[in-house]
């Protein structure tokens, strides 16, 4: 079945790969490469990190060797990395010799590939921190209520993340994340340009999948890994984001048992997973739409 899907893509076209995690959008990546040829290009936004190889599921040696892999483990886990970062990174490989094939399980990177991001300045730390303040202080409600209008009507406003961001954005810049958004310049690679694929990877199907795979991670050396970063460990580091890692990190420094570390970072898969598939099916509508149990089959 993957032979027959694969022979359907127009091979001169960038391949755009998206799907939750444990998905196996890697291994279809790989099989396109193979066969039609092309650069395999991150798209997750943990996997950019160099210190969290096993944890993050960053293809293995033998796969790197069998196809070019390119923005993976190419940033320092103490350095921040943006989606306005993975653009630029992304923007001077699409000019290129070599077809990109593009996979990963965060949206929002290809939304503003394919969409544009609008060109919003750097948050200094000063302002983050006043908003962290407010929000300890006075709630969610008093960052909601310094908001304009139009931003207030876009976003939503149960989200302590989208109403940072905005907040942060009004206070740094004067303007509205809404008026921002409203003046993005065009995308640099237009969704009809490419093959655009989303993995429909049913909850019943990938719960077990994920299940599975946080114990084979460990099994593969992810403890090890977790012990070669417990000096400098700290849970604001950028790559700290990685599931598991808090998890397996307060498990070294003896607070939990590697059963609990496994459970409790199982179950946050899964809710990240959920996340996912939430954006893929609001923001990815006209993607392709693929089985991945037609691929194994």
């Amino acid at each position: 079945m993957r032979s027959d899907l694969i022979a359907q893509f127009d091979p001169d076209k960038p391949v755009l790969i998206a799907g939750p995690t444990a998905s196996g959008k890697s291994a279809l990546a790989l099989a396109i490469a193979e066969a039609q040829g092309g650069v395999i290009v991150n798209a997750d936004a943990i996997q950019v990190f160099d210190d969290w190889r096993v944890l993050t599921a960053r293809p293995p040696a033998e796969d790197e060797a069998r196809a070019q892999h390119l923005l993976y483990g190419h940033i320092p886990g103490t350095q921040d990395y943006s989606v306005g970062h993975w653009l630029r990174d992304v923007t001077p490989l699409l000019a290129g010799p070599d077809r990109l094939i593009i996979v990963g399980g965060t949206g929002l990177y290809f939304t503003a590939l394919t969409e544009g991001l609008a060109d919003i300045p750097v948050t200094p730390t000063s302002v983050r921190n006043s908003c962290e303040a407010r929000l300890a202080e006075n709630g969610l409600s008093a960052l909601v209520s310094d908001l304009d209008e139009k931003s207030r009507s876009r976003i939503d406003l149960k989200n302590p993340a989208r109403v940072s961001r905005a907040w942060e954005v009004l206070q740094n810049t004067g303007r509205g994340i809404a008026e921002w958004q409203d003046n993005t310049p065009p995308p640099i690679l237009p969704l009809h340009q490419t093959t655009p694929i989303v993995f429909d990877a049913p909850k019943e199907w990938l719960t077990p999948r994920i299940a599975r795979r946080f114990g084979q991670m460990v099994e593969q050396g992810a403890l090890d890994e977790a012990r070669a970063n417990l000096e400098t460990w700290h849970p604001g580091l950028p790559s700290a984001k990685a599931i598991g890692a808090t998890e397996l990190i307060a498990h070294l420094r003896g607070d939990i048992s590697l059963d609990a570390a496994c459970e409790r970072a199982t179950i946050l898969t899964r809710q990240f997973a959920k996340r996912q598939r939430t954006w893929f099916n609001a923001r990815m509508k006209s993607w392709s739409r693929i089985s991945p149990q037609e691929l194994s089959s």
